[in-house]
């Protein structure tokens, strides 16, 4: 018997749904049953790998003729049940009270910054052109392959570009495969690129961005490596591997993702901290990074503080501000999920994501403004009341 999906309308109009253990032409069918006859300004959906990327994009042409979809691939998608396993959420936007343009920009391997410029230009003068009175607050979401080692350059392009509207976003992931991730655009799956859309929203909107991490006093000068791989060869003149093993009190051949997790390296950028997670140990000791890293750069050895009370305090800020959240659409790194299920506080932060209406996916990277993050929880958050 064909499942069916599940979906929850919000006081903005914009409405969810979403489907767990599903084929992927099942799975689209199931969650446009659920949206039923909504008008539908633009859809951004967060799938499983497990899901064929093509019958998905050819299953949203069939179910949704004529509506923009932009779509990825995720380490884990977040539902407004909680997290899915093998799942498909979709973000259903509707026309009354929204404004949504989009764009694709390919070969982000060899990104052509001038022209990445232009076409953030040119969709901010789409948007212009259908709101030309700005009726609301604006924001943009970024999806790009996070498989790529380009999202620095990515969005460094697109934030000049933007002159001003706030950016987030989310590097599509694979389940810590880390062989292929994948995006859909306009009827056609892509790789080597990025989805860029801007939003006017009738209803007040808060971009924010939190980590559970703090520096210790333990440092590692990257002595050697290659920039273009975000490949670590050695720390402190060491091989990387061992010097990193060393220091958290680990054997360098058992170090693993949750390893990683629970012991994060952090930069210092302008008086505050971002933090640069490792990827995976590769068989010759190097270490491979989720984040560019340079000959050179001083990296810190962080410690993690409680996933929960962090984001519930972020959370809890953003509610305040806004005079209620009606709806999260959060990036939240595969890495604080790991370090969550370390110390069995998983189903407690599904539990304030549920609380607060958090749905997204889980990522392999952060986009906040101009920066790009690890182990950090993003997003962007709308209002309960209609801006006056």
């Amino acid at each position: 018997m064909p499942q069916t999906a599940r979906s929850a309308q919000h006081a903005c109009g914009v409405q969810v749904a979403w489907i767990d253990d599903a084929s992927a032409a099942d799975a689209v069918r199931a969650n446009a049953a659920a949206l039923g006859d909504m008008n539908i300004a633009h859809i951004v959906a967060f799938f499983s790998p497990a899901l064929d990327a093509l019958e998905l994009s050819a299953a949203f042409a069939r179910h949704f003729p004529g509506v923009p979809v932009a779509a990825c691939s995720s380490a884990g998608e977040i539902s407004p049940s909680g997290f899915l396993d093998s799942g498909l959420v979709l973000v259903a936007f509707p026309k009354d009270g929204f404004r949504i343009v989009s764009t694709l920009l390919e070969g982000v391997r060899d990104l052509d910054v001038e022209r990445a410029a232009a076409s953030v230009q040119g969709l901010r003068r789409r948007l212009d052109a259908l709101s030309p009175e700005r009726r609301g607050e604006r924001f943009a979401l970024s999806l790009i392959d996070g498989l790529t080692n380009s999202e620095e350059r990515v969005v460094s392009a697109i934030d000049q570009a933007l002159d001003g509207i706030p950016l987030v976003g989310g590097s599509a992931g694979d389940d810590l495969s880390f062989d292929q991730s994948a995006l859909i655009f306009e009827g056609q799956v892509h790789t080597s690129a990025a989805i860029l859309l801007i939003v006017e929203s009738d209803f007040p909107i808060r971009i924010f961005k939190t980590d559970n991490f703090e520096p210790t006093d333990i440092k590692f000068v990257v002595t050697a490596s290659d920039g273009e791989s975000r490949t670590v060869r050695e720390l402190n003149a060491e091989p990387a591997a061992i010097e990193y093993a060393m220091a958290v009190g680990l054997d360098p051949k058992r170090l693993s993702p949750m390893s990683f997790a629970s012991h994060p390296l952090v930069v210092k950028v302008g008086g505050e901290y971002f933090c640069r997670s490792i990827r995976r140990l590769n068989p010759d000791g190097s270490l491979s990074f989720f984040c560019a890293i340079d000959r050179g750069l001083v990296l810190t050895l962080a410690k993690p503080r409680d996933v929960i009370e962090v984001t519930r305090a972020e959370l809890a800020r953003i509610d305040a501000e806004l005079g209620g959240v009606d709806l999260v659409i959060g990036f939240d790194c595969v890495l604080r999920r790991l370090d969550a299920e370390i110390r069995q506080k998983r189903r407690t932060i599904s539990e304030l994501y549920k609380q607060y209406s958090v749905v997204g996916f889980e990522t392999y990277g952060e986009q906040y403004r101009s920066m790009h993050l690890n182990q950090t929880f993003t997003g962007v958050a709308i209002g309960l009341a209609k801006a006056s």
